[in-house]
């Protein structure tokens, strides 16, 4: 039994500083980060949640291997199972910091991220570490990765559609004809915000929030239009019509004010670019123009011909404008019988 003193007190010393490490020294690490505002520090205390513990377990197992009087075939076991698990957790949490910095990146750059990057990143990092682990462990890799291309043309041959799905998603993020943020109509009617473009599918969210699922390959040879590009920012085009009685300086004035009111709610940080009207049509009963406003996305149509139509409508009250209605005179011929 004194044999076992060292090696137990070891394993046990392992143990509690991992508890050390996880629960107080990563835990003030990580409180101190949030405070400074680190860019990318939840990111990586994320990534390291349980792996001091697991670490500091498995040096106080290393050491308790080394100095415990077992045979040499079983030291040798233990230390190689020991290895696997510590290169295991490593590349785990590679994975997550490359795939967590990979969308922290493309959010700062594109505002938006895509789960097909992300989670490309964290495979490959994943196969170098399993490469990697082989490698240590005195496994030859070459044979490996020559089997795996012969298979992998037989299940790419296989996986047509899976493929086809995944190169189109490929196609569509660097393309950037679609990116995850953007409002797009499919030809089909469906509309929507898209949320994420994965590795099969591109999910689109409704503005009832209900969610559409599209192919990938669908998409990239669909007929769709992106509100988003070139810019977000679009003009909002309104059609009114004035009566023939109306002074069409005044209309002008009093209409150009009203949709800067609007844009100063909806839009005020695009309140340089000036709205405007432009008559075009001597209609039956009205004059007719449409007025061009500027409105920050695609989406704020709606509550811009909302505000619009309300204070627009009080405004010519006030100014004695009238928007006609259609008036239709009937005229009978021949005699009319009184009685």
């Amino acid at each position: 039994m004194m044999d076992w003193i060292l090696p137990l007190g070891l394993l046990l010393f392992g143990l509690i500083s991992g508890v050390i490490g996880e629960k107080f020294i990563l835990k003030k690490l990580e409180k101190f980060a949030f405070k400074k505002e680190i860019p990318g520090s939840h990111i990586i205390f994320k990534s390291l949640k349980r792996m001091p513990f697991i670490w500091f377990t498995l040096a106080g197992l290393s050491a308790a291997i080394i100095s415990a009087p077992l045979k040499p075939d079983m030291v040798i076991l233990l230390q190689r199972i020991t290895k696997i698990a510590f290169l295991s957790s490593v590349t785990l949490v590679l994975a997550n910091l490359v795939s967590g910095f990979v969308k922290l990146y493309t959010h700062k750059t594109e505002r938006a991220t895509a789960s097909l990057i992300a989670n490309l990143a964290k495979a490959c990092v994943l196969l170098l570490g399993v490469l990697l682990l082989l490698q240590t462990l005195g496994i030859e890799i070459t044979p490996i990765v020559t089997t795996l291309g012969v298979g992998g043309l037989a299940v790419g041959l296989a996986l047509q559609d899976t493929l086809a799905n995944l190169f189109s998603g490929f196609y569509l993020i660097i393309s950037k004809q679609v990116r995850t943020g953007d409002y797009v109509k499919l030809d089909a009617g469906q509309e929507g915000y898209v949320t994420d473009i994965s590795w099969r599918n591109t999910t689109i969210r409704e503005l009832s929030n209900n969610v559409i699922i599209v192919p990938n390959s669908k998409l990239s040879s669909a007929i769709f239009t992106n509100y988003h590009l070139p810019a977000k920012e679009i003009t909002l085009t309104m059609n009114v019509g004035v009566s023939y009685d109306s002074d069409l300086e005044e209309v002008e004035k009093v209409t150009v004010e009203v949709a800067k009111e609007v844009m100063s709610e909806i839009a005020p940080g695009l309140i340089e670019n000036q709205p405007y009207i432009r008559f075009h049509t001597f209609n039956d009963f009205s004059i007719d123009f449409t007025l061009y406003m500027r409105v920050s996305e695609y989406f704020d149509q709606r509550i811009g011909k909302h505000l619009f139509i309300k204070k627009l409508h009080k405004r010519y009250q006030q100014a004695g404008i009238s928007i006609p209605f259609p008036i239709r005179e009937v005229y009978f011929h021949g005699k009319v019988d009184n009685g």
